[in-house]
């Protein structure tokens, strides 16, 4: 089995994670995709919207997408997500799969600081994602951490992010069409929107 892994805050998800996503269901011809949002990622600021919420927007955002899973693995975990944890648990479900672990060209920079990347790296094939194409396709290899040489997918071009739907948020502008209606739909019935700074 083809089993691809997509990490991340998700703070909220938005639609260029559900086509990022799709793109490498696609051209990775992979079986399943996980989708695991982090308890807290050592890496970025503590100041985020409470891991349950999180996870119930993704859950929302990728309802019903064929091939597509969200698993709570790092929330019913706790503390901070370090994905080698992770991966050793995926392979612990599904001994001999072939395990690609996605991750955006952003955060290449940032994997010598990953706990225990060089063991994380090889059990992993590593999927470099890039947003930079019209339409999804493979790209030319490309050396990361350790001289790892990992696969590179170039997906849809999409200028939205996390960042800018909270800042939107915060000023009282839609959000319809940025995230998923189901993502939109939780955020106002929750009201995130005025309780939480990370979200508002």
């Amino acid at each position: 089995m083809r089993l691809g892994l997509l990490g991340g805050s998700f703070d909220p998800p938005h639609v260029g994670h559900l086509l990022m996503a799709q793109d490498a269901l696609d051209v990775l011809s992979l079986d399943r995709l996980v989708i695991v949002p982090a308890a807290r990622q050592p890496l970025k600021s503590e100041d985020q919207t409470p891991a349950a919420h999180r996870l119930a927007m993704v859950q929302a955002g990728f309802a019903g997408v064929p091939g597509i899973e969200v698993d709570p693995v790092e929330i019913a975990r706790g503390g901070l997500s370090y994905m080698v944890d992770t991966v050793e648990e995926m392979q612990r479900r599904w001994p001999g799969t072939l395990l690609h672990l996605l991750i955006g060209g952003d955060v290449v920079p940032t994997l010598p600081r990953w706990k225990d990347v060089d063991r994380l790296l090889r059990m992993v094939q590593l999927v470099v994602l890039s947003r930079e194409v019209a339409d999804a396709s493979p790209g030319p290899d490309v050396v990361v951490h350790g001289g790892v040489v990992a696969q590179r997918l170039a997906t849809r071009r999409v200028d939205v992010s996390s960042t800018e739907i909270r800042a939107r948020v915060r000023s009282g502008r839609s959000i319809r069409g940025f995230v998923p209606d189901a993502v939109a739909t939780y955020i106002a019935s929750t009201g995130l929107a005025r309780e939480n700074s990370r979200v508002t």
